[in-house]
């Protein structure tokens, strides 16, 4: 007997931290900070931590909340400031600071590029602004405080069974042709998801797709910059410059749909109509109504003879 299914609501991952304040989350300009940030909101809200995007000194930063009312800044080079877009600089900053205590101020990561050339760089600073390194120092750090509401990476959403090894780059046969196991892992995923009956097992499926650093589209654009860089190194530069603009394209549509993984969870699951009570099928019919009988009319009132 085959085995069932799993039902990605069956994985119990704790959902993801809540968006910020509605009205903000409402505007254009905060919904395309938000996207530009998501490479880095997304990962800390899969742990539980509250996320939103604020104005620094000169740039846009990541102000990230945290259990013991403490919070991280994460900061692109504010002075002199990047000129980079907002999402995407030099390097990174967070921080650790608490409103009601002056005295707490920790640097947890640091991979802004130094003021001064001649001095010693910093570890980090070999990572500029990659945020898997940064994401990585966080988890450290937060983890040895305490202050990891999920520590580990809770929302991974159903998994997509990898192709067994004798799959992968299956030669074509004559009698079945070329096989496209990753085509049709897609094709399963697709399936899927037009069986899930709620927004939330469909925004579980939609983060197979659109996960900011393990997602299908993150990993089809490294796939395509690496393509192109094959091809450069072969003297194929047209066909280099052609996949390179394809790693682009799917990264800017990665950017694109980011938030449509919260905006399908946030819909509300219709609710089944109502069923009518069944009646036993050994139940007695009832019996047939009667009417009431008509009600006799006047009769006319006798003529007098004269």
């Amino acid at each position: 007997m085959a085995a069932e299914e799993p039902n990605p609501s069956d994985a119990r991952t704790p959902p993801l931290a809540p968006l910020p304040d509605p009205q903000d989350v409402k505007t254009r300009w905060w919904q395309e900070l938000w996207r530009r940030h998501t490479h880095i909101t997304t990962p800390l809200r899969t742990r539980g931590l509250p996320c939103d995007i604020e104005f620094g000194l000169s740039a846009y930063i990541v102000r990230v909340s945290l259990p013991d009312d403490s919070y991280l800044i994460i900061s692109p080079p504010q002075d002199p400031p990047s000129d980079r877009r907002p999402g995407d600089p030099e390097g990174w900053i967070a921080t650790r600071e608490d409103p009601d205590d002056e005295t707490l101020f920790e640097v947890i990561y640091d991979s802004l590029p130094p003021d001064d050339p001649s001095a010693p760089h910093r570890p980090e600073a070999r990572h500029g602004g990659s945020t898997q390194p940064l994401i990585e120092a966080i988890d450290h750090r937060l983890a040895q405080l305490g202050l990891l509401p999920h520590p580990s990476f809770p929302h991974e959403g159903p998994r997509v069974s990898p192709a067994p090894p004798e799959a992968r780059d299956a030669p074509a046969t004559p009698q079945r042709g070329p096989r496209y196991v990753y085509g049709d892992a897609l094709r399963d995923l697709t399936d899927r998801l037009n069986r899930t009956e709620s927004p939330a097992d469909a925004a579980a499926l939609l983060h197979q797709i659109l996960e900011p650093t393990k997602g299908l589209l993150a990993q089809l654009g490294e796939f395509f910059e690496a393509a192109g860089e094959k091809a450069e190194e072969d003297d194929g530069f047209d066909l280099s410059y052609d996949l390179a603009d394809a790693a682009a394209e799917v990264r800017n549509l990665s950017e694109v749909l980011l938030v449509a993984e919260d905006r399908m969870r946030a819909l509300t699951p219709l609710a089944p109509a109502p069923r009518l009570p069944s009646v036993p099928a050994n139940a007695s019919p009832l019996p047939p109504r009667v009417l009431p009988p008509a009600s006799p009319k006047a009769a006319p009132p006798a003529r007098r003879m004269p």
